[in-house]
C-alpha cells in the first residue's frame, strides 16, 4: 500500500512538471517572446532575401577594344554597349556602372573587315565576386582594321595678320621641311602635308624665325612623332617689274637687249641702264652667246624674268 502511495506521488510530481515547463515554455511572457519570434523572423527573411539571386540589365557600359601596336580600327565601332548580370542582390545594388569596362583583346586579329563576337567568355569585365556576366547587347560589332604605317610628310606653312604696308613674304623655309607622321595606312598615304600653326606676321617689315612652332593635325587616327618645326620668313619691300633695254657691242656684233627684272621697288628703281652689261662669249660649240652681268649687291635680291637679244 506504502508502495502505491509513493508511485502515485510520483506520477503526480511528473505531470506537475510537465505543465509547469508548458507554461513557462508558451505561457509565461508571451508577449516578448512574440515579438522576439517577429524579429528573428526578420531577420531571417531580410538575409535570405539579400542573399537571392538577382538579374539586372545595365546600360551604356564603356566598351574599349585592344589592338597590337601595328594595327588600328579605321572606322567607329561601338563605345558602349548593355550587360545583363545575376547575383547577390546586395553586391548588385554596390556597382556603380560608370565604373564598368567592357575590354576585349583583338591583339591576335589581322588587319581586314571583321565582325567581333562580344560573349562572357572573351570579354574582361571586373564585377564583385558572386556577380556573373549573362549577355552583351550587341553581341557583334563590325571593325574594320588596318595596318600602322610610318613615313614622311612635307610642312605646309599657314600664317595670319598682314605685314606692314608695302612689304611682301619673299620665302619661307622650314627645319625640318618634313615630319614623320604615323597611323592606318589609308589615312597616313593620303596626307599631301601636315600645316603649322598659324604664324602671327602682323606689321612685319624684316626678315624673322618663328621657333618651335607646333603643327596641327586634324585626324585623330594619325599621330606626329616629330610634333615642332622652326619656320624662317624672309621679308622685303615689295616687288616690282622694270624693263631695260640694254645696248651691247664686240667685235663682231652689237645691239640691244630687252631685260626685264624682278625685284624691291627701291632696288629697281635706283638701277641704271649702265649698271647692267650684257657680254657676248662663246659658247662650247664656238657660238656667240649672250651674258647678263649685274651689280654684285643686287645679284641675289633681284629675278631675272626675260633676256632676250634684239
Amino acid at each position: 500500500m506504502l508502495f502505491e502511495t509513493k508511485k502515485l506521488f510520483q506520477k503526480d510530481e511528473r505531470q506537475f512538471f510537465v505543465r509547469r515547463l508548458f507554461q513557462r515554455i508558451f505561457l509565461d511572457d508571451w508577449l516578448i517572446k512574440i515579438v522576439a519570434l517577429l524579429i528573428t523572423f526578420s531577420l531571417w527573411f531580410g538575409v535570405t532575401g539579400l542573399r537571392a539571386p538577382k538579374t539586372v540589365r545595365l546600360t551604356n557600359i564603356a566598351l574599349t577594344l585592344r589592338f597590337s601596336n601595328e594595327i588600328e580600327a579605321v572606322n567607329s565601332p561601338n563605345q558602349e554597349v548593355d550587360i545583363v548580370i545575376t547575383g547577390d542582390n546586395r553586391k548588385i545594388s554596390q556597382i556603380n556602372k560608370n565604373d564598368l569596362i567592357l575590354s576585349v583583346d583583338l591583339t591576335d586579329v589581322p588587319a581586314g573587315e571583321r565582325t567581333v563576337q562580344l560573349t562572357p567568355e572573351n570579354v574582361n569585365i571586373e564585377l564583385p565576386t558572386g556577380v556573373k556576366l549573362e549577355e552583351i547587347q550587341p553581341s557583334k560589332i563590325p571593325v574594320k582594321l588596318e595596318r600602322v604605317e610610318e613615313r614622311e610628310v612635307s610642312v605646309r606653312v599657314e600664317t595670319e595678320g598682314t605685314l606692314q604696308e608695302g612689304y611682301e613674304i619673299y620665302d619661307t623655309s622650314v627645319l625640318p621641311p618634313k615630319v614623320r607622321v604615323r597611323g592606318p595606312e589609308s589615312y597616313v598615304k593620303s596626307l599631301d602635308s601636315i600645316s603649322t600653326e598659324k604664324i602671327n606676321v602682323e606689321n612685319r617689315n624684316q626678315s624673322f624665325t618663328a621657333q618651335q612652332v607646333e603643327l596641327n593635325v586634324v585626324n585623330p587616327k594619325v599621330t606626329l612623332i616629330d610634333t615642332v618645326v622652326d619656320v624662317s620668313f624672309k621679308i622685303g619691300e615689295k616687288r616690282v617689274e622694270r624693263l631695260f633695254r640694254i645696248p651691247f657691242q664686240n667685235e663682231n656684233k652689237s645691239g640691244a637687249a630687252s631685260v626685264v627684272l624682278y625685284g624691291a621697288r627701291y632696288v629697281l628703281e635706283n638701277l641704271k641702264p649702265e649698271d647692267v652689261q650684257v657680254e657676248i662669249v662663246k659658247s662650247a660649240t664656238g657660238e656667240d652667246s649672250p651674258r647678263l652681268i649685274l651689280p654684285p649687291e643686287i645679284q641675289n635680291n633681284v629675278e631675272i624674268r626675260k633676256f632676250e637679244i634684239n
